[in-house]
């Protein structure tokens, strides 16, 4: 594999102020006259989902937060700045460490969760949060993808209980369903963060989706800092990580390993990519952790090494000098790739899910066929065969920016404003219609 590495034409993709993608000033400051409301499933570690919350109240910066349970001290300061507040999930004693125990009551804490006085309410769910009742406001749900353990994912779900549990399971699944599609009917407009999920939500409730893709932070993931930056961020992540990352001879400055960057659980695959690497002589590097953690490691061989989770800094720095991202999960959509692409990195994944939307076959990446050791082998030698272009990489992340995240938010909450104002006109009958006018912001 070679990337070849073009500084002036990187340099030339550095926006001017002029350039970056804004709302229109009329949409921003009616925006800024808005009462919103935004409202998430739980904030307990850190996820996709959870940073596309923080896009979202950048958008919105005055609105609170509402959630099933939380625990900020878990999660990084910017969460902590946020008004969060927290349903009765939060009174049962150690609720934030077993909160996918209480995704049952959920719907249920979410339900009796009513929401007055504002005009737009946002939930950004993947599981109950687009239960939360709102009377008298239009509802726009974010939905990162149905409910996967009671819908895509059951099948997986229940394999994995004792025989004997199962019976249960399968009667709350069936109840969580219910409770699902009911609570997607109070949903007013619906926003998918990939065309994948949008067929989800189009199969499993019977309504369109439109698609406005994650944002990824790309004034941060870049391919290359300044020198000065470069040093300094580079002898931090050694002493910070030196006892479990690093050892003499074992450096991240070589381009001579592979990565993975995942919670550790069964959905994402990382076990085919350790049994891959454990035949391959290549070098693989896992960040994250997660349940899986020490099963992993047990069936791991000399090749692959796991570091932990990693602040943002050091994680880039694995992004800059990674091979290529090995990526062997099907994901709603999946920042990681974006985020290792934004580096310059190219990306092997798997031929499913929202991979399909953010990598550019043969020019971002490579794609392998089936979640098998011999297809991901075969993905990584086709990869090493191919030449990237470290700035064609990174041109292709620009439509997944946070600042074109910000225009597609702004615009969709206005004209889905308009759009129910226009219908509530409508039904209000001619002599209403001018007072409405008359007050509308």
């Amino acid at each position: 594999m070679k990337t070849v590495h073009q500084t002036d034409r990187s340099a030339s993709m550095r926006k001017s102020p002029s350039d970056v993608p804004r709302p229109p000033d009329g949409v921003t400051a009616r925006l800024r006259q808005l009462r919103v409301a935004l409202v998430h499933d739980w904030l307990v570690t850190l996820g996709g989902a959870d940073r596309v919350l923080l896009a979202l109240h950048e958008v919105f910066p005055q609105a609170p937060v509402f959630v099933g349970l939380h625990d900020l001290r878990r999660l990084p300061d910017s969460f902590r700045q946020l008004d969060v507040r927290a349903t009765w999930l939060q009174q049962i004693p150690g609720a934030a460490q077993r909160h996918r125990l209480l995704v049952p009551l959920m719907p249920l804490a979410f339900g009796h969760l009513v929401l007055r006085g504002y005009d737009v309410v946002i939930s950004s769910s993947h599981a109950c949060a687009h239960s939360v009742s709102v009377p008298g406001a239009l509802h726009i749900c974010y939905c990162h993808t149905p409910m996967r353990y009671a819908w895509d994912l059951r099948g997986e779900y229940l394999a994995a209980l004792p025989g004997v549990a199962r019976p249960a399971a399968r009667l709350m699944l069936a109840w969580l369903r219910r409770r699902d599609r009911a609570a997607a009917e109070g949903v007013d407009q619906f926003i998918a963060n990939s065309q994948h999920v949008a067929s989800r939500i189009r199969r499993h409730y019977g309504r369109e989706a439109t698609v406005i893709y994650p944002p990824v932070d790309t004034e941060f993931f870049t391919p290359t800092g300044d020198p000065a930056e470069e040093s300094t961020q580079s002898s931090q992540s050694a002493q910070s990580s030196r006892s479990t990352a690093e050892s003499s001879g074992d450096r991240a400055d070589r381009e001579d390993f592979y990565l993975v960057v995942s919670r550790l659980v069964p959905y994402k695959r990382v076990d085919v990519a350790v049994e891959a690497f454990n035949r391959l002589d290549r070098r693989l590097v896992i960040v994250g952790d997660g349940p899986e953690r020490g099963r992993l490691q047990s069936m791991s061989g000399p090749h692959v090494r796991f570091v932990g989770e990693l602040g943002d800094a050091a994680l880039r720095r694995y992004y800059r000098q990674c091979r290529a991202l090995v990526f062997p999960g099907e994901e709603d959509f999946g920042l990681v790739p974006v985020e290792a692409q934004a580096c310059g990195r190219p990306v092997i994944a798997y031929r499913r899910g929202g991979a399909l939307e953010s990598v550019a076959p043969g020019v971002t990446g490579i794609f392998f066929a089936e979640q098998t050791p011999d297809a991901l082998m075969a993905g990584i030698r086709a990869a090493e065969a191919t030449t990237f272009d470290a700035a064609a990489i990174r041109r292709h992340t620009m439509q997944f920016s946070q600042q074109r995240f910000t225009v597609q938010i702004a615009e969709f909450v206005a004209a889905a404003l308009t759009q129910s104002r226009s219908r509530a006109v409508a039904r209000s009958g001619p002599s209403e219609s001018r007072i409405t006018n008359h007050e509308s912001p």
